[in-house]
């Protein structure tokens, strides 16, 4: 099996969903876009698609 390195931000998923959302029709809340975006990155994690890494600052 390859592994491959891939790093997901929750802030461009929020930022994908918005865009998406919006050429819909929709017009969600910043609020709203992050709760999606966040359930988006639970739901990879719960599927074993991703692992969490924490940055070092």
């Amino acid at each position: 099996m390859k592994e491959v390195e891939v790093v997901i931000d929750t802030e461009e998923i929020a930022e994908f969903f918005y865009n998406e959302l919006t050429k819909r029709g929709y017009l969600p809340s910043e609020e709203e876009i992050e709760e999606i975006a966040d359930i988006t990155f639970d739901y990879l994690l719960d599927k074993c698609i991703i692992d969490e890494e924490v940055e070092d600052e």
